[in-house]
């Protein structure tokens, strides 16, 4: 049966992997890619290279007005027949920056805007286009457990505050720092598995939301905003890790995201997928009053 899978994050790294296995796994799937600016048609014509069934978007995801014009494109070529029935959502476009001060122009924190309101924007406006039994995958990280076993001391833990506290600039100490621009990573990052329960229970049934944590992937371009010491070592010397089990490559990562968006790996709605097995989250991501509290404040911010 032809389905369309609308996919952030597509353009490198885990995205760009798991868009090529998607395809090439599942032909009947038509991949539609978000894509910033004018990359959208070199990406839309390399993905589609072979025959594969490929469009794209253009949204810039720190801009939720950019967001709500991608989503209304969507739903247009959706009722006009233009593309088969929506059955997927692969929110995988992440951002850190090098401060916790990066205001976005709708005057939130771009860490949290791109990382966790874009997300929200899109699932809640294309709830109602989603033909079921449909899935929702949300990439996380492990740096949510804020320890040592799982992100080498690289990456400080998240710091929780109010919701309102953490969609603006300045949230963290030391807010001009790279440390504080971490915290604000592995903060939104937390938050996206506190939205994915609240999904599991809000969203209608046949409709499910999972959160996938691809582990620690070298050489992504997430590191793309450090000082050129860290931009450095992702490139040069973390790679290696991934020939150790502390590391995850782009092509095992993004075999496991593809597996996910198509259903082969199985995941019941709410689930922390670990690489490729459903496993358990932090014990701090498991708190159902943040959960209400981000879902009602997401709501507010995004004008749902």
């Amino acid at each position: 049966m032809q389905s369309t899978i609308v996919m952030t994050g597509a353009s490198r790294g885990i995205g760009r992997a798991a868009a090529e296995r998607i395809l090439s796994r599942s032909p009947n799937v038509h991949l539609l890619v978000v894509a910033r600016g004018n990359s959208g048609p070199r990406l839309a014509a390399e993905l589609g290279a072979g025959g594969h069934a490929v469009s794209y978007v253009a949204a810039d995801l720190g801009s939720l007005s950019s967001v709500r014009s991608a989503i209304a494109e969507i739903g247009d070529r959706l009722e006009h027949g233009e593309l088969p029935p929506l059955r997927g959502f692969v929110g995988n476009a992440g951002t850190q920056y090098t401060n916790a001060l990066t205001e976005g122009p709708d005057g939130f924190e771009s860490t949290f805007a791109v990382n966790v309101l874009a997300n929200h924007l899109f699932i809640r406006l294309l709830q109602d286009r989603f033909t079921r039994p449909a899935r929702i995958v949300i990439t996380t990280s492990d740096t949510h457990f804020g320890d040592m076993k799982h992100n080498m001391g690289m990456v400080p833990g998240p710091v929780w505050h109010s919701p309102d506290v953490l969609a603006r600039t300045g949230a963290f100490s030391k807010p001009g720092s790279t440390a504080a621009g971490r915290t604000a990573y592995s903060t939104s990052k937390l938050a996206t598995i506190y939205l994915v329960h609240e999904y599991a229970r809000r969203l209608p049934a046949g409709i499910d939301a999972i959160a996938y944590n691809p582990g620690f992937v070298p050489g992504t371009g997430l590191a793309r905003k450090a000082d050129p010491l860290s931009r450095f070592a992702m490139r040069r010397l973390l790679p290696a890790l991934a020939l150790t089990p502390l590391a995850t490559t782009r092509t095992t990562a993004g075999r496991h995201l593809a597996g996910l968006a198509l259903g082969t790996t199985q995941a019941p709605t709410g689930a922390y997928v670990d690489r490729n097995r459903v496993a358990h989250s932090s014990e701090e991501s498991y708190n159902p009053q943040r959960e209400r509290q981000l879902w009602e404040t997401a709501e507010r911010l995004t004008a749902i």
